[in-house]
């Protein structure tokens, strides 16, 4: 029962002291070091060891300008516990008394300390950086390596260095760091990332770059390859990411994980020739039938998105050809659903479209497989207006992966199904779940029709435009470019100056954009930008307009300056980092 009685004692005795600590900080965040520094000298007498509470009392003191109460509980604390990270505490207490002679003389005494014990550095070390202390943090790691040289002080160096400004010095100090513990890679790449995406560090690129290449010349080690091949990518120039793959396959001809990977980046972001070239490299380099079917799906892919009617039979020739060299098996499931899509939304044959995806979920199929096969399906009965089934199908994919990104398609599309009908209500409510969704492409989507019903239904209770434009829209779907293209002009027509017209004009904009029909569709995306400067595709207009005078019709002064407006007018657009790039790129600039 004593030691019982003595436990529930001590434990109470440590709740109090916690709830006083609670009360001291909340005195601190305030400002009002009296009360704090009361509270905190109470905890520090009942609790020596606690630390954190010995700080917060000596920085009271130092707010409250009682600099000599400071150093006598600081020079107490050296006596009893030997901290010898405590005298930087003490030099720059005697620093914020602007005496720097004094505040020196301490901070060489912490140094000192390093000398006859190297492992002091990092205590030490982090009290300069604590105060700010960049030099004197420097001069710390350098000692403790120097007195120990099995001590890796690269990356906090490497910190420091940036923090004075020195980039190229940061930049050593990071790749010294990397190649000698490659664990931390990621943890170097995301701290380049960062100075690679500042707006002030327009040289930092050219220095990474040229401190690369100069590692990989000197240096045969495949690590500066794939680094190098990392900094390409981060460039978006998957050609020269390209190259350093092909140097690293040579060594290890093993492993096309990044190969992949790399082809699906370029064919992202529409870089179809560098994407055919990998994707060929791939075919000629392995015997791995998941790979060969992978890089043909991918190169099939890209034959469809610019594939006219005429090239339709020598494209369901080279599918049949895959089917019948890789067999219909579980193996072939991208090739086979590949099959349906190209019979339903080229060819518009639903029902072999149908029957190919119907005999392939009697395969033995895993839970994700199946959702990719229903997910085929469910689009082939929406593009054949067949809405319930393309939703009951929708819905049997986000029930049996509720939690998963495929779940969150599955959703999106169930409601953007609705939208089509016409059923705005029940799908309004879905996009407003879903405009919460991780993932940032379904976010996005999901609170621009949101937008669109909101809006459309204020004006309008009875949504006679939006019920037109939904329609149209649907046209796209369905492929039907021209009378897609009919139904928006009409609706322009028919609703001049109503909330609809400014995603009206982006839509119709959009379709000649398609149809290469360069002037019309800009002409469309100026009306936006004359008449709607309020809109929220306004920075949608500037840079696909940017994008056609850019890669178009070679104005790239024109260009120059609708990414400029995108950068300076709209920080939050989706676009703003690519506009930031392109922009750099005309301007002239050379460390990209």
């Amino acid at each position: 029962m004593k030691y019982c009685l003595g436990f529930i004692m001590f434990f109470f005795s440590l709740t109090v002291f916690s709830q006083n600590e609670q009360l001291a900080q909340n005195y601190f965040d305030r400002g009002e070091f009296e009360k704090a520094l009361a509270v905190y000298e109470d905890v520090v007498k009942a609790q020596p060891y606690n630390y954190q509470a010995f700080q917060k009392t000596i920085t009271c003191y130092q707010q409250l300008k009682q600099y000599e109460k400071a150093e006598k509980l600081l020079l107490a604390r050296i006596e009893k516990m030997r901290q010898d990270n405590l005298y930087v505490e003490l030099g720059y207490n005697y620093q914020l008394q602007k005496n720097q002679s004094k505040a020196d003389q301490y901070y060489d005494t912490a140094l000192d300390k390093i000398k006859e014990n190297p492992n002091n550095t990092y205590g030490i070390a982090a009290a300069f950086e604590q105060k700010v202390l960049v030099e004197r943090a420097i001069q710390a790691y350098e000692l403790g390596k120097k007195g120990n040289p099995n001590l890796n002080f690269d990356y906090q160096l490497a910190l420091l260095q940036g923090q004075l400004g020195k980039t190229d010095l940061m930049i050593e100090k990071l790749l010294d760091f990397a190649f000698s513990n490659p664990s931390n890679l990621p943890l170097v790449q995301n701290q380049l990332t960062r100075f690679m995406h500042e707006d002030a560090q327009e040289t930092f690129n050219g220095q990474l770059r040229k401190s690369l290449l100069l590692r990989t010349q000197k240096n045969q080690d495949i690590f500066w390859n794939q680094f190098l091949s990392w900094f390409f990518v981060q460039q978006k120039d998957y050609g020269k990411a390209f190259l350093q793959e092909k140097a690293i396959f040579k060594r290890s001809p093993d492993n096309f994980y990044n190969i992949i990977n790399l082809a699906k980046l370029a064919i992202d972001e529409n870089e179809t020739a560098t994407a055919t070239e990998i994707l060929n490299f791939i075919l000629a380099n392995t015997q791995d039938l998941e790979l060969q079917m992978e890089a043909h799906h991918q190169l099939l892919l890209m034959d469809l998105d610019k594939a006219a009617a005429k090239d339709y039979p020598a494209v369901k020739e080279k599918i049949d050809l895959l089917l019948k060299k890789y067999g219909v098996t579980p193996y072939s499931l991208n090739l086979q659903i590949l099959s349906a899509h190209f019979h339903a939304f080229y060819l518009k044959q639903y029902e072999t479209a149908k029957a190919i995806l119907e005999r392939a979920l009697e395969f033995p199929l895993s839970k994700y497989q199946k959702a990719q096969v229903k997910e085929e399906l469910a689009d082939i009965f929406l593009l054949n207006e067949k809405f319930n089934q393309a939703i009951i199908y929708y819905g049997q994919i986000e029930d049996d992966l509720k939690n998963d990104e495929a779940g969150h398609e599955a959703s999106f599309k169930m409601a953007k199904a609705s939208y089509y009908k016409g059923d705005f209500q029940w799908a309004q409510q879905q996009f407003k779940v879903l405009k919460s969704s991780s993932s940032q492409l379904i976010a996005n989507d999901a609170l621009e029709l949101f937008l669109l019903i909101s809006d459309n239904t204020v004006e309008d209770s009875t949504q006679v435009a939006l019920k037109k434009f939904a329609k149209a829209d649907f046209l796209i779907y369905q492929n039907k470019t021209a009378e897609a293209l009919t139904q928006f002009q009409l609706l322009l027509a028919q609703h001049k100056g109503q909330s609809i017209e400014d995603e009206t004009l982006l839509k119709v904009g959009e379709l000649y954009e398609k149809q290469n029909d360069f002037q019309k569709a800009l002409s469309y995306y100026q009306q936006i930008l004359d008449n709607h400067k309020e809109s929220i595709y306004t920075d949608e207009a500037l840079f696909y307009s940017a994008e056609i005078y850019r890669k178009q019709l070679q104005d790239p002064e024109k260009a120059k300056s609708l990414y400029e407006k995108v950068i300076f007018n709209h920080q939050d657009s989706i676009h703003f980092v690519e506009a930031r790039v392109q922009f750099r790129k005309l301007r002239g600039d050379t460390n990209l």
